[in-house]
């Protein structure tokens, strides 16, 4: 297999996995955060600081390469690793969610997917072939079987037969990979909020023989008790010896949560996006920079960090960039909030070492969030 989960422990006090993912670009320990870098490049940050910070493997975005640069254009350059100058891991998506969430004007067949370029409006069409057509030039070391992330919410029936066509889609991308050797193509399971439907889409995929398993369709506007809820049912449905990737997920409490729930890989935009809005995560809680009251502090974005930024500018300098519009200070902001949740996950998989994640839990949304993590951040 290209990809291999080596399990390593499982936590007694809450049931967590520490593991090992092996991959053609390295080995990396889990429950890991994956940055993203949807255009082949983590916003503000170089590969070098990326892998100063300890990322492992990073996400670029099917969609948005195919339409600039081009597929072709990354095959000829020698795929993702040599055109980004990234030696690591790399995942990328299918390009189905970017479809659904930035073409309003599509249509859906059993074929696939047409759709508008939100770039130059052009008509394009992208169907489980064509997006692991794209994958396979790319040459992520994961890639993403094409599927459909229902809304939320959204009626029964729609979301059955969504996932009963995503599961004929994920048949179709197996047979149209061409890089099993080095690249691993990981099934979602879709379902929305039915608990039934989750387990319709998981034990369809499953037979399916997949390396790897993705947890799709949630964080997608629903309450966190139900996304929680979704995930503490559908994970259990999921084969144990190989890993588990929850998509679109990066805040602390949900970060936690999932590892507890037995997720061994999450992605999101949230510590790059806020980060450009000049809200940054620290060990007492979210720290808006921005804001007037920092204008003359001159201590560092957390005192508890030890990180580049922390190390040598303070709350004040940061602010007036930010205020000023210079890029450095998004950088510094990018860097601070993707080292913390490197670090982390560093802690979640040391509270996993000593059997001890739910103190962990607990004592570190007392100083995050200071109240009911669920209504926060």
């Amino acid at each position: 297999m290209a990809v291999r989960y080596e399990l390593i422990k499982v936590c007694k006090q809450s049931g967590a996995r520490l593991g090992r993912l092996h991959t053609p670009h390295g080995t990396f320990e889990t429950p890991m955060f994956m940055p993203v870098g949807t255009q082949a490049t983590v916003k503000t940050m170089s590969p070098e600081e990326l892998e100063e910070i300890g990322s492992g493997i990073i996400l670029a975005n099917t969609y948005h390469l195919y339409l600039r640069p081009g597929h072709e254009i990354v095959r000829e350059a020698g795929g993702l690793h040599r055109f980004m100058n990234w030696n690591r891991g790399i995942l990328t998506d299918s390009g189905g969610f970017q479809v659904f969430s930035l073409s309003p004007l599509r249509k859906i067949t059993e074929e696939g997917v047409s759709f508008r370029s939100h770039i130059s409006g052009e008509p394009l069409f992208l169907s489980p072939e064509k997006s692991i057509e794209v994958q396979n030039a790319l040459g992520a070391d994961i890639i993403m079987a094409f599927d459909e992330c229902p809304p939320y919410p959204a009626e029964r029936e729609y979301v059955r037969a969504s996932l009963e066509r995503t599961t004929r889609w994920a048949e179709r991308c197996l047979k149209a990979h061409r890089r099993p050797q080095d690249q691993a193509l990981f099934g979602i399971v879709q379902g929305g909020m039915y608990k039934d439907l989750r387990e319709q889409s998981a034990k369809q995929l499953v037979a399916m023989d997949f390396p790897g398993y993705a947890v799709g369709g949630l964080s997608v506007g629903e309450p966190k008790e139900l996304m929680y809820e979704i995930l503490s049912h559908t994970t259990p449905l999921l084969p144990a010896d190989k890993p588990r990737y929850l998509m679109g997920v990066g805040s602390p409490d949900a970060l936690i949560e999932g590892v507890i729930r037995g997720i061994d890989m999450f992605d999101c935009v949230l510590p790059t996006r806020i980060a450009r809005n000049g809200t940054t995560m620290t060990s007492q809680g979210r720290l808006v920079v921005r804001n007037a009251r920092y204008a003359r502090d001159f201590s560092p974005l957390d005192p508890e960090c030890d990180c580049y930024t922390c190390r040598h500018y303070t709350r004040a300098y940061i602010r007036h960039l930010i205020k000023a519009d210079e890029i450095f200070g998004l950088r510094l902001t990018t860097y601070h909030n993707l080292y913390f949740l490197t670090r982390l996950m560093e802690r979640i998989r040391e509270a996993i070492r000593k059997d001890r994640l739910l103190d962990f839990r607990d004592q570190f949304f007392a100083r995050y969030y200071g109240e009911d993590p669920i209504k926060a951040f």
